[in-house]
């Protein structure tokens, strides 16, 4: 199927359809995950797929090496109802992923990291691409679900010159102004300012667990090494250079990348088995669907725009 300019580029075609029929059916799809109105909540549809069932796959879906690749797509599709996921705008800013899938039957957003593409890096159109779709659940009162691998924002002078931060507070801001229940998976990096910007508690986000390979932390150990200890590893001898750098590393990942650590601080609820991720997320949702969030009357935020 060719893709289309504003399918690639404008970020305006949310699907492809080789003809009118297939427009239809999509259509019908995606209304299949939405209310009658913003006042309804969202369909619930009947599955045969067991609520308690275990994801053992997960186990050996992300790769030990923190720098290799792996497709999020799998992971979600591993865990959500009937491994049905509607991806959409699959073809633009294709760092980010979004689209709708069920739990529980119960309609889901999902928010995700994709690290085969820039390394999960959040740049101003994924920024921008998220923020809409969170804005959106949250108006048709849809539960947003957070997988999170993310290494920082995208640096370059392309995307300082365009506004990143600017265009980043969006998705800050649409997480932070959510009133749906919001629950996050930490599957592996979870870095800096991105890291806040993806659904932590420090946005409210309700329900923050995390794998055992995740690093909560301000940067990638490598890196915070090399400019914290800089000094330190120069003064070592040549032949010690490389085992006293390697040392600070599994320092470094102890004090500040270890999950528990963030679990104990209060930034995690729990840390979790990878096959366990349906399981505990279910149970979250369950508990979470009588959640009800009051502001103080206003017209609006003043998002970042």
């Amino acid at each position: 199927m060719e893709l289309t300019l504003h399918a690639s580029r404008s970020g305006i075609a949310c699907l492809i359809a080789e003809d009118e029929e297939e427009a239809c059916a999509l259509a019908a799809d995606i209304l299949g995950f939405l209310p009658d109105n913003n006042q309804s909540s969202p369909p619930v549809e009947l599955t045969a797929d067991d609520p308690t069932r275990l994801n053992p796959k997960l186990t050996t879906l992300v790769p030990d090496n923190p720098n290799r690749p792996y497709d999020m797509v799998k992971v979600i599709e591993e865990i959500v109802d009937d491994g049905i996921f509607m991806e959409l705008f699959n073809s633009y800013a294709e760092n980010i992923v979004i689209g709708f899938a069920r739990l529980d039957g119960k309609t889901i957003g999902v928010v995700a990291n994709q690290p085969k593409v820039l390394a999960g890096c959040l740049d101003i159109d994924a920024s921008i691409k998220a923020a809409r779709f969170i804005r959106t659940c949250d108006a048709f009162n849809i539960p947003l679900v957070t997988f999170e691998d993310v290494p920082g924002f995208l640096p370059g002078v392309v995307q300082e010159w365009g506004g990143i931060i600017r265009h980043g507070a969006k998705l800050l801001f649409a997480y932070a102004e959510a009133t749906v229940p919001k629950m996050t998976l930490v599957t592996r990096k979870a870095y800096g300012g991105a890291y806040l910007a993806m659904s932590c508690k420090h946005l409210q986000s309700d329900y923050n667990i995390a794998w055992p390979t995740a690093e909560l932390a301000v940067m990638g150990a490598e890196g915070a090494v090399n400019i914290i200890h800089r000094r330190e590893i120069a003064a070592a001898d040549d032949d010690k250079k490389e085992e006293t750098r390697q040392q600070l590393v599994e320092e470094y990942k102890t004090k500040f990348g270890d999950p528990y650590v963030a679990a104990r601080n209060g930034w995690l609820d729990d840390v979790i088995e990878p096959e366990e991720s349906r399981l505990r997320l279910i149970r979250a949702l369950r508990i979470l669907s009588s959640k009800r969030e009051w502001s103080p009357p206003k017209k609006h935020g003043n998002i970042p725009l």
